[in-house]
């Protein structure tokens, strides 16, 4: 069942939640370019003078792999996340959860602009859908 708004939200203020939706993909777009960009210049076993790591050196750098993997993922999503949140402010329904239909306390919106759920819903949801972070097999 959804709560209806108490108060519709003005052009004014849509457009500063617009605003913080945007500084905030890109800020994420600017990751991941980096996050690219480190990756092509990351030396491989077929970069002239790099010499073959041993298992510690192996097993570290699948690590700071599977981190850097996690760390793509995670902008990605938000990424979405953000979209989703242009599409709830355009059709009335930013702010409210998309579980509940309760309101999103202003504090949560203003630290995580693209939030869909309350606290509580967000918690029983990160509870049920655990993050997992694949760490590549030894080749």
């Amino acid at each position: 069942m959804r709560i209806a708004r108490d108060i519709a939200m003005n052009n004014t203020e849509k457009a500063q939640w617009n605003r913080k939706l945007d500084e905030r993909a890109a800020e994420l777009e600017s990751e991941l370019r980096t996050a690219r960009a480190d990756e092509d210049e990351a030396p491989t076993r077929s970069t002239p003078h790099v010499q073959v790591p041993d298992t510690v050196d192996a097993a570290e750098e699948r690590l700071r792999g599977a981190l850097r993997g996690a760390e793509v993922e995670r902008d990605v999503s938000e990424l979405r996340d953000i979209e989703a949140a242009r599409e709830r402010l355009r059709t009335g329904e930013f702010g409210t959860c998309i579980d509940c239909g309760v309101q999103i306390p202003l504090d949560r919106l203003e630290a995580m602009p693209a939030s869909a759920r309350c606290l509580e819903c967000q918690q029983r949801h990160e509870r049920t859908h655990p993050i997992e972070i694949r760490i590549p097999p030894a080749l």
